[in-house]
């Protein structure tokens, strides 16, 4: 039964060629058999697949007799394969490469030709995620805070390491001490040569003698303990803050994740913030205007600035005090002030009052 190879990359029979190319790398990716969850039998189709779609004569023949009849060796462009040496035919398309910098398929090829990329051994620790509430006000001065929290720690009895010290350890006879093993698999690319982390010694070269019995091997403790770490002034609502080092240890040796808090400034009743600059109200009478009083106001610092209201200045317009609002992130200037005037009715007013006031009417008309 002839296989539709169209089907097997996902495609439509008119694809072009970018998008059979842009299918191929997506599965091959997807199905290599060194990754978790991949098959080796849908990667040889899927590379079966694409030596027949990405190459137009072939391809051809397939449309009109559904096989390839074209058994040779050469490139495509009629040259000699570069790959015939590996004992297979193979369309070589330098495009297949793009955006698999680092894949699994791309380390194992030029694993194969002897440049060796050595993988690390233990996985770091994984990072941790907060969420922290402060004031406006401690985000105007900036504060220190501790998160307390349950993380993995190094294990202070056998110092990460995972085994009984004074019991030592043993070379890993599976891997020589080498810490990896290598193993030659035949793939898309012809024989490759793939090294991976040994399994035995989980990528150390040693075997311990006798486990740590604190942490059972593993190097790392569970215990609550605090993260301390330092709020600059300026921050803003949902910017997040990085602790490097502050997150799970890695088991055996390997390196902490990192801590992520993302920081959650308050509302404030007195003051709305917009970015570096504040808005606050300032009730004040009538006269007060009349009269051209210079008034006060106290910002989110608890510093206090007097100013005059602008003559012809409409009542409705904010007054700006430069510099008086909140620091700039990692800036040494800052925001401003924004002074809405309220304008507030005396609760009662006196007869004496009342006629002082019919006069400055009539002396206003």
């Amino acid at each position: 039964m002839n296989k539709d190879y169209y089907k097997i990359l996902g495609v439509a029979k008119n694809a072009p060629e970018e998008e059979i190319k842009k299918a191929y790398r997506k599965l091959a990716h997807q199905h290599h058999p060194d990754k978790k969850g991949g098959n080796a039998e849908e990667f040889k189709a899927i590379n079966e697949a694409y030596q027949v779609l990405s190459n137009k004569e072939k391809r051809a023949q397939y449309d009109k007799f559904g096989r390839v009849f074209d058994g040779s060796t050469s490139s495509p462009q009629g040259g000699p394969n570069p790959f015939s040496g590996f004992g297979f035919d193979v369309n070589f398309d330098p495009g297949m490469f793009e955006g698999m910098e680092g894949s699994d398929i791309f380390e194992a090829f030029f694993e194969g030709m002897g440049i060796k990329n050595r993988r690390r051994t233990y996985e770091r620790g994984a990072d941790l995620e907060f969420t922290v509430s402060i004031t406006l006000e401690e985000a105007f001065t900036g504060v220190a805070k501790i998160v307390p929290t349950s993380r993995f720690t190094v294990c202070k009895d056998c110092a990460g390491q995972g085994s009984d010290q004074k019991a030592g350890t043993t070379q890993c006879a599976t891997c020589s001490g080498q810490g990896e093993v290598r193993e030659t698999r035949r793939g898309f690319f012809g024989n490759s040569v793939h090294v991976k982390q040994c399994s035995a010694c989980m990528g150390t070269g040693t075997i311990p003698n006798k486990k740590c019995a604190a942490c059972a091997g593993d190097g790392r403790v569970k215990e609550k303990t605090n993260i301390s770490f330092t709020v600059m002034a300026g921050i803003e609502d949902g910017q997040i803050i990085k602790i490097s080092g502050a997150g799970d240890k890695g088991a055996r040796g390997a390196a902490a994740g990192d801590a992520y808090v993302r920081i959650g400034v308050e509302k404030n009743k007195a003051f709305e913030r917009r970015g570096a600059d504040i808005i606050t109200k300032k009730e004040i009478s009538a006269l007060d205007i009349l009269l051209g009083k210079k008034l006060d106001i106290t910002s989110i610092g608890n510093d206090t600035y007097s100013f005059d209201i602008p003559e012809s200045t409409p009542i409705s317009d904010a007054i700006r005090i430069a510099g008086a609002g909140m620091p700039r992130l990692g800036s040494k200037s800052r925001g401003d002030l924004y002074v809405k005037l309220v304008i507030v009715k005396p609760k009662k007013l006196s007869t004496k009052a009342k006629g002082l006031l019919e006069d400055l009417k009539k002396e206003l008309e």
